[in-house]
């Protein structure tokens, strides 16, 4: 077999379907998020950042900086090794502290990326509980399926947010059978709400329990940040909340919550968790500092709202298409991933203005879209220059608009 041949045809096959993904080379301004550095083909250019998991710029925020440098400075740079072989430090103790408070649990346990925590904690509850079916929400992370297919549990999928179906599936088995509902809280690309309060209901029915990925929703829902279901009041009838340290709160790591036995069970025989290198303390002191701060502040929340439905208003008023949902996630639809690429290159490079196309096999083909986060650290003056730049290539593209009278 020619295997470099293949290689080069596989990748050919993906820049003539408009799929091929190139990464932009950004450099951070510390304290001026989201202006960035672009150092493209042309050189190094200034940009604005419109599609950053940053959601709240904690990344940038004094305080996790300055825990930061405080604990570089102390302890220096890495843990040293797995959790279990002197790579458990007091910042990860505290960090783990600082999560099962969030989430009105007992216990929490940290993990190097959301994507290891999903992966881990769901094919180490299927793999290890005899005869656990799991049912899985059909938009689910990708994360979230690897784990489910890696415990080698019986799976069923569920139609996405559909409670009739998750209802259908589970009264399908027999009500001693270990059961575990997988899903998420706000799904990251069409930026939808499940309905966790009728989840939790069929689950308490239907004897299952309930793991909740609330990556896109922790620090920006609920009076301290810990999610959806703390804004609903529904955390403490959740067996599992899943989140991450990488978006609202700026950092990087994933984590799980639970009760002690549950968590603790989850690090004895997790692979995922035993056998790598635990986060370095300086990252768990930076993301300890960012809880504490957004649990006590609202500023960023509100403020981050005002922005978000300020682009909607816009995009309503001239017409651009986007998906109605009650998140942060504004998904503009462009439908074309040819079309889709080509805005987002040329907002780069005449506009200055940085965000990724979101094409398939993240999207199933013909829903390519722009996805934007607006957040509280951009300014009436960014959004305009968005939005004259959006309609300017509307226009060049030919792509359609909404009449005003069906929005």
């Amino acid at each position: 077999m020619d295997y470099q041949g293949f290689f080069r045809a596989e990748l050919d096959r993906l820049r003539d379907e408009g799929n091929y993904r190139v990464f932009a080379d950004l450099e951070r301004e510390r304290g001026a998020f989201p202006r960035a550095v672009n150092h493209g083909a042309k050189g190094a250019r200034p940009v604005t950042i419109w599609c950053s998991n940053d959601y709240l710029g904690m990344g940038q925020n004094p305080q996790v900086l300055a825990a930061m440098h405080d604990a570089l400075d102390k302890v220096g740079a890495g843990a040293g090794g797995t959790r279990n072989i002197s790579g458990t430090t007091h910042h990860h103790v505290l960090l783990e502290r600082e999560l099962a408070d969030l989430h009105g649990k007992e216990a929490a346990l940290l993990f190097t990326s959301g994507y290891v925590s999903n992966w881990a904690a769901l094919g180490t509850l299927g793999a290890k509980i005899p005869g656990l079916v799991i049912l899985s929400d059909a938009l689910n992370h990708a994360s979230m399926i690897e784990g489910i297919r890696h415990s080698k549990a019986a799976r069923i999928i569920w139609k996405h947010n559909d409670l009739a179906d998750l209802e259908r599936h589970l009264a399908s088995l027999p009500h001693d059978t270990p059961k575990l509902i997988a899903f998420e809280s706000v799904y990251s690309m069409d930026g939808d709400i499940a309905p966790i309060e009728a989840i939790c209901d069929l689950a308490d029915r239907y004897n299952a329990m309930t793991y909740i990925d609330e990556v896109h929703a922790v620090g920006m829902y609920g009076p301290r940040g810990g999610g959806v279901a703390e804004r609903e009041g529904l955390m403490d009838r959740i067996d599992i909340i899943e989140g991450t340290l990488g978006k609202a709160f700026g950092v990087v790591g994933g984590y799980i919550t639970g009760s002690s036995d549950l968590v603790d069970f989850i690090r004895s025989f997790s692979s995922g968790f035993i056998f790598t290198t635990a986060l370095p303390p300086a990252v768990a002191a930076g993301a300890c500092a960012s809880i504490r701060h957004l649990k006590a502040s609202a500023l960023e929340r509100d403020t981050q709202k005002d922005k978000v439905a300020q682009v909607r208003a816009r995009l309503d008023e001239i017409g651009i298409p986007h998906i109605d949902n009650p998140s942060h996630i504004i998904p503009v639809m462009v439908g074309d991933p040819v079309k889709c690429k080509y805005i987002s290159d040329v907002l780069l490079d005449q506009y200055g203005i940085y965000i990724q196309p979101i094409n398939y096999p993240t999207v199933p083909k013909g829903t390519e879209r722009l996805r934007i986060t607006p957040g509280p650290v951009h300014t009436e003056a960014d959004i305009d220059h968005l939005v004259g730049a959006l309609e300017e290539l509307w226009h060049q593209c030919e792509l359609a608009r909404m009449p005003l009278a069906a929005q």
